[in-house]
Order: structure tokens, then C-alpha cells, then sequence
């Protein structure tokens, strides 16, 4: 079936749920591949760090995993800079919006801040404030957020440490974004 409409306004209830169904099948087989690729992206190029962000992103969730975070965490962790290659000045915010839809709204939270909560780490020496994370101290996901970078992320540049694969987060991957997405006239 093709549409017949050149205007969504002029689609009929049928084609329209057509459209959607079209959609979501899409999604389905393909959202995950694409997030996926997303983070292969960040192979290669260290930027002067120790390893390169894809190591880095597997550091932290292999991190995250081994404390027994739940499993959102977990993606969160994987996940939190997947939108460095294409938006490295607001990457925080780009990996929580992809991932919204289906993570819960601590785990959200966390990735959309965890740029400045990591900023505690180093900011300093850079000449910045190192408490820029202060402005949120009333969040309930405050403290879940500084251990998110204390315990996860800033530590997670070594090449040496033993670090879990791929392979055993794609089915947490996978079990995160089968959920029904919020969003799209479900909110």
C-alpha cells in the first residue's frame, strides 16, 4: 500500500494508521542497530585519552554492572555519550533524548547531567567551577547522578582494565528498547 495524500492533513484514519504501523514495524527491526552504530562511531579516536570512547563507554557500564546497578543504569551508562560524534557540546543532552522514550526518568535525568556532574571531577583545573553541579542539589537523582560519575565514568578511561564486551549488553540493550516508547501522543 502507498498513500495517496501529498499533505498529512488530507490522510484518511486508515492511511495514517498505516503509516504509523509502517513506523513502528521500521523501528523495531532497525532502532537498536541504529543506537548501536551510534556508539561503535566512537571507535578509534582517542582525543589524547588513554582509550577511545567506545572503550570508554564499555568501562562504564561494565563498571556499572559489576555494583549491581539496575539495568537502566546500565544502558544509561553504555549509552550516556552516544551523541559525542555529532553534538559534542551538548552530548548529554542528545544521548538523554534518544534514549527518554525508554529509560526511567532517574536514569534520564542522570545522562542529560552528567556532563556537568562530571565537570566535578576535572573542572577545576581548567579553570571552571567544579560545583557548577550545585544547582541541582534539590533533584531527588542528585546523589545517583554524582555517584553515575564518581564511581562510573570519570573512572573509566584505563586501558587495562577487564572490561565485558559488547555482546553482553546488547541484550539489555535490546530488553530497554522493546519497551512501549513514551512520547508520540503517549505522553
Amino acid at each position: 500500500m502507498q498513500v495517496q495524500f501529498t499533505r498529512m492533513e488530507d490522510g484518511t484514519s486508515e492511511e495514517l494508521e498505516y503509516i504509523v504501523a509502517q513506523a513502528q514495524a521500521y523501528k523495531q527491526a532497525h532502532l537498536v542497530d541504529s543506537v548501536l552504530a551510534l556508539l561503535d562511531a566512537m571507535k578509534g579516536e582517542t582525543l589524547g585519552y588513554r582509550v577511545d570512547r567506545y572503550e570508554h563507554s564499555l568501562q562504564t557500564a561494565t563498571r556499572a554492572h559489576r555494583e549491581g546497578a539496575r539495568v537502566d543504569l546500565v544502558v544509561g551508562a553504555l549509552l550516556h555519550d552516544v551523541g559525542d560524534t555529532i553534538a559534542p557540546d551538548n552530548h548529554s543532552e542528545l544521548a538523554a533524548t534518544i534514549l527518554s522514550p525508554y529509560l526511567d526518568a532517574e536514569t534520564t535525568w542522570v545522562v542529560r547531567h552528567h556532563g556537568v556532574f562530571q565537570g566535578y571531577h576535572y573542572w577545576d583545573k581548567l579553570g571552571l567551577d567544579r560545583n557548577s553541579r550545585d544547582k541541582y542539589r534539590d533533584s531527588p537523582y542528585f546523589d545517583t547522578a554524582a555517584h553515575f560519575c564518581a564511581a562510573w565514568d570519570q573512572t573509566a578511561f584505563d586501558p587495562s582494565y577487564d572490561t565485558l564486551p559488547l555482546e553482553f549488553f546488547e541484550p539489555m540493550v535490546r530488553e530497554v528498547f522493546a519497551r512501549p516508547a513514551t512520547g508520540f501522543g503517549t505522553d
